[in-house]
């Protein structure tokens, strides 16, 4: 069944080919799942094998290629008859003398685009060094440009009904954040915690369920919170201990995330007073979002909070997100920081989080927001606050 009607779909290729034409590409190669699934619904865990849209300027619908087992989920998944769903062989698949760059060179020389500009998302994650390289051997009097993003920067701004499942996603974000709090305590293992945690985002709510999301749940301790992207152990939570907890929950392939940290027992004063930085900085950067102003201004905002508290922050604050597969819930477009002048727009989604890191400890709260017409929308209702866990040592 689609996740969005044909028309949406429809919509979309439309814009690509608008931005094809402006960049002055006949042919766009995508590879990445999420710009995949984007322009006809294709949904399966198949990317660990190569997988790709081609996109023809001037033909109506895009061509689905794949591994031939996959073609049957090509089917289920998307809105493509059967002439625009090309499967290869299975001697194709992690071959050392066959590639399936091979069949999509001999396809693009069948529809005699061989000679035409043809654009390739070079820095997408499924996209190899060895997919360019057959590709330019095979398509030798063909111009190659660098598509990456092409696609993604159409994505950033969401339809009604994206925003639909992103705003379902958040509702599994906070059963899951709540889940993460009342599993945390001291003798209990990190492991046990993320079980449930995961169980959680997938069952999702009674009236749907979640999906795998892109980011399997982040959850360093003590020390480790400097270190904000360390998973979890089968160690046990320790009294005094600050834990970071980031996950988002997921629904039609759509994120929301979310982050709290919580302190097992009584947070010491350093922990309770760079929560109330955080805090502090990301209100001042959330009652700045609006349409119109730009994503360098967002951060402004934050850093000039926390500068007048002593705290610096070098890295950025946060990103686009929405529709993404493994290894990243984020869009790959528009940061909050310094430089990017990327103008908000009603039905963009941000995940604003503004991570601070003393080198013994930090501190991670965050906010999922949407830009409204006047304002921002924060997705999630969950307190934002450093949550503390009273101590019950375990028999």
């Amino acid at each position: 069944m689609l996740t969005f009607p044909i028309s949406e779909f429809q919509e979309r290729l439309t814009k690509t080919k608008q931005r094809m034409a402006e960049s002055g590409v006949d042919v766009l190669l995508v590879t990445d799942p999420a710009n995949m699934n984007y322009l006809t619904g294709y949904d399966a865990w198949s990317f660990y094998v190569h997988q790709l849209l081609v996109v023809l300027i001037d033909e109506e619908q895009p061509y689905w290629i794949g591994r031939g087992l996959d073609a049957s989920a090509a089917r289920h998944t998307t809105y493509l008859d059967n002439a625009h769903i090309l499967p290869y062989a299975d001697d194709y698949v992690q071959s050392t003398v066959k590639h399936p760059m091979d069949f999509v060179s001999d396809f693009l020389k069948e529809k005699n685009q061989d000679r035409k500009s043809i654009a390739v998302e070079l820095d997408a994650y499924y996209f190899t060094a060895k997919c360019y390289i057959r590709l330019t051997q095979e398509l030798s009097n063909a111009r190659f440009i660098d598509g990456t993003s092409l696609v993604n920067w159409i994505r950033i701004v969401k339809s009604d009904n994206e925003i639909d499942y992103i705003k379902k996603a958040a509702k599994i974000s906070e059963k899951a954040m709540q889940v993460a709090f009342d599993s945390i305590n001291e003798g209990v293992r990190e492991c046990d915690v993320v079980a449930n945690i995961s169980h959680a985002q997938i069952s999702g709510m009674e009236e749907y369920g979640g999906d795998y999301p892109s980011i399997v749940p982040l959850l360093p301790t003590g020390e480790k919170t400097s270190a904000c992207h360390l998973t979890w152990t089968d160690e046990p939570f320790v009294d005094g201990n600050p834990v970071i907890i980031e996950l988002a929950g997921c629904h039609k392939r759509y994120h929301s995330p979310l982050a709290r940290t919580v302190v097992v027992g009584m947070p010491n004063e350093e922990i309770q007073r760079l929560s109330e930085v955080v805090i502090e900085g990301m209100n001042s950067a959330l009652d700045i979002v609006k349409p119109g102003i730009t994503c360098e201004e967002v951060e402004l905002a934050w850093r000039n909070s926390i500068e007048k508290n002593g705290i610096k922050k070098e890295s950025r604050i946060g990103y686009s997100t929405g529709l993404n597969y493994p290894p990243d819930w984020g869009e790959h477009t528009a940061s909050l920081r310094p430089g990017d002048r990327t103008v908000l727009q009603p039905n963009m989604v941000f995940h604003m989080i503004p991570t601070i890191d003393l080198g013994h400890v930090g501190m991670e709260i965050s906010e999922s927001f949407r830009v409204t017409e006047t304002g921002c929308e924060v997705l999630a209702d969950f307190p934002r606050e450093l949550f503390v866990k009273p101590n019950i040592r375990l028999a």
